[in-house]
């Protein structure tokens, strides 16, 4: 029911695009640093389904079609975009809910379930996101073999993948706050957590 062979590359494949510095890797750093490690699980649950959501879609052929109608993505891409370079904004002036301040529960009034709308919105709103996984997966699917159990394994091994890459961004980026709390350089953690998400705002709308 599995073809091993499709499965011993594509582990070490998905292993390397996860590691490379993308939008949830630099959203989950960017969190990490903000509001710690597990308030960003939350968002990375979101990242998870949005991720899963694209793969099962873009194997069973939706993908195709919604590439081709780039206006599908336009108000998620725009209206998350601007969220996040928004949020940045608020960090620069150590301002909103995010801000770093030395009051370790400033973030409690940030809901789960907005940090969770904000992981999935940036998975599914990534056309480059879409049009990867479009490439990668179907070229690992074996058509002689069932469908469903070769995706639901491949999707399981993405799943580990991301959360293992979302973790350690988002340690770094705790890390780098312990570094700079150290020398009491809040301002200066706020305006690099504000550059991030800026970044990370302007590469969803306009990626």
């Amino acid at each position: 029911m599995i073809d091993y062979t499709l499965l011993a590359i594509f582990i070490p494949t998905f292993l390397f695009v996860s590691a490379t510095p993308g939008m949830c890797m630099t959203l989950a750093m960017t969190l990490g640093m903000t509001i710690g490690i597990r308030r960003t699980l939350w968002m990375m649950a979101g990242e998870l389904i949005g991720v899963a959501l694209v793969s099962i879609l873009a194997v069973i052929g939706v993908a195709s079609v919604m590439l081709n109608y780039p206006q599908v993505f336009a108000i998620l891409k725009y209206a998350g975009g601007a969220y996040l370079a928004y949020v940045g904004f608020q960090l620069w002036q150590a301002k909103g809910k995010m801000a770093i301040t030395s009051d370790d529960n400033n973030h409690s009034n940030i809901t789960a379930l907005e940090l969770a709308t904000q992981g999935f919105v940036t998975a599914i709103a990534n056309p480059k996101g879409w049009a990867f996984t479009v490439s990668l997966l179907p070229p690992f699917i074996n058509t002689e073999l069932p469908l469903v159990p070769q995706l639901s394994l491949l999707i399981i091994i993405i799943l580990l993948s991301e959360t293992l890459f979302m973790m350690l961004y988002a340690t770094g980026g705790k890390s780098l706050r312990r570094l700079l709390q150290h020398g009491n350089q809040l301002k200066r953690l706020n305006q690099i957590s504000g550059t991030l998400m800026i970044l990370v705002g302007i590469w969803l709308a306009f990626g």
